[in-house]
């Protein structure tokens, strides 16, 4: 029998998938509190999408809510995650850049990284883990799995090695996006990958799309993981996690054991029930198995895009077409895994080949960057015929002459007209305008404004300060029913 631990994804991957990185602080901050007490390995809380995000269009200072957050959880180390090569856009962002905002993300007070790149550029992933490092933050170097006949057990083996083979990784993150991973490819891919950790942990994140990554979870116990990726349920599943709730019960039955207080488990899920259904986001969420999905592997925030865009053309009956082109154009471009940003850039221009009639008439700027090598080595070679297409499109020339710069830290003070870093990694993220517009929206505001009647003030006062054995309060003009048992 093993001895689990949890990682809390409630308030980044859970309400990045459902509430498309909208959530406030104010509407987290009633119940931090109690997901810090739950006995959580790590807390994952930020990215860089929610820097612009919460800046564009919640119009939320996002150095403030983070320093709230950050304060209101004292007991476990809160997580970020980094892409290596770009803090927020789907571009490339220069080293300069990337390395302030590790260390402004830690004078902030996070103490864990995840890192990932889709194609591996590791001397990145390690540069960063090592800025990581100088603030004595945790490192999980991600391996980002995906289903095609390059991504084999050798290859994330040779990544396995390369990244823990250095001092600044301490543990190895095998991350599912699509949800993929059954028992058949995990009883030889993770004794690949634990062969080559050096005996670092193993953390599991599998997005719950096809219904089947709770199973996959206990699978993966019996294979050498022993930290799971769970939601709060109102946050979990269907293009999330699974929940905490199913998954602690789960492992009991099967004899394991962990540290979480189930306890507050109620109390947390019945406040972020809530909160997503006030402000109209999805909370219990479940999805159906459906084989399609490993063709184009799709994550879940993706899909409520594709809707969008296809209905902006009156075509929303095409979805499913957009889903042949989209698999169709991964194996194209050379099997990019799907995450972040080759899944939005293969999703879009699946998308414009479906809308024009014309493949690959229109070809995203990013398409001609991935093409071009900026954002490193692909996988498989992109087919030839498609890559004399993206060579041949009108802003290809532009691209190739102006390949990423690679700015000092000084130049970008200089460039952005400040000496605050804080300030700075806002104005080389974020329109001018939109930081006005934050700035005027004032403070943050620590309660969702559908949520300050007297009597829920009343509950986030209790359950953050007393220990009584027991207290439900109702407030049957919300239809609300908030209760928790003995912390």
């Amino acid at each position: 029998m093993a001895h689990i631990e949890f990682l809390d994804e409630t308030m980044r991957d859970g309400q990045q998938s459902l509430w498309g990185l909208r959530m406030q602080a104010g509407m987290a901050l009633p119940v931090s509190p109690l997901i810090d007490r739950s006995g959580f390995r790590v807390i994952d809380l930020t990215g860089g999408g929610m820097l612009d995000v919460l800046t564009r269009y919640c119009h939320e200072n996002y150095w403030e809510g983070l320093d709230l957050l950050v304060a209101s959880m004292p007991r476990t180390p809160v997580r970020a995650g980094l892409r290596s090569n770009a803090n927020v856009t789907f571009g490339v962002s220069p080293d300069a850049l990337m390395d302030l905002w590790v260390r402004r993300l830690c004078a902030h007070g996070v103490r864990s990284f995840w890192i990932y790149d889709v194609l591996f550029n590791i001397d990145k992933m390690l540069r960063l883990a090592k800025v990581a490092k100088e603030a004595k933050a945790d490192v999980a170097a991600a391996i980002m799995f995906a289903l095609s006949p390059v991504h084999t057990d050798a290859y994330y083996a040779d990544k396995a090695d390369k990244l823990s083979a250095f001092a600044d990784v301490d543990s190895i993150l095998l991350y599912d996006t699509a949800g993929v991973l059954e028992k058949e490819r995990l009883k030889t891919l993770l004794p690949a990958i634990v062969a080559k950790a050096r005996g670092k942990p193993i953390e599991f994140h599998s997005n719950n799309l096809l219904g089947m990554s709770a199973k996959a979870y206990l699978d993966a116990i019996d294979l050498g993981v022993s930290v799971l990726h769970t939601a709060s349920r109102p946050m979990a599943n269907g293009p999330s996690v699974p929940s905490t709730e199913i998954m602690t019960r789960n492992i009991e039955l099967k004899g394991h054991s962990h540290n979480l207080d189930t306890s507050l488990f109620q109390p947390v899920a019945d406040h972020f029930e809530t909160v997503g259904k006030a402000a109209g986001f999805l909370v219990n969420q479940y999805a159906e198995y459906d084989v399609f999905s490993i063709e184009h592997q799709i994550p879940g925030g993706m899909m409520g895009t594709f809707k969008a865009q296809l209905a902006q053309h009156n075509m929303s009956d095409r979805l499913g077409v957009v889903l042949d082109e989209t698999a169709r154009v991964r194996r194209e471009l050379g099997y990019p895994g799907m995450a972040t940003p080759f899944s939005q850039l293969v999703g879009i221009q699946a998308v414009l080949n479906v809308v024009t009639g014309k493949r690959y008439g229109t070809i995203p700027d990013e398409v001609v960057q991935y093409a071009a090598g900026y954002y490193g080595q692909t996988v498989a070679p992109i087919d030839p015929d498609i890559l004399d297409r993206i060579m041949a499109s009108s802003r290809a020339a532009e691209i190739l002459a102006h390949p990423p710069e690679q700015p000092t830290l000084e130049d970008l003070k200089k460039r952005y007209g400040t000496e605050d870093e804080d300030e700075l990694m806002l104005r080389a993220t974020v329109p001018a305008t939109d930081i006005e517009k934050m700035r005027a929206a004032g403070p943050v505001k620590q309660t969702y404004p559908l949520l300050s009647s007297p009597e829920l003030e009343r509950v986030r006062q209790l359950m953050t300060m007393t220990r009584l054995p027991f207290i439900e309060i109702k407030s049957s003009a919300m239809n609300v029913s908030l209760r928790r048992n003995r912390s």
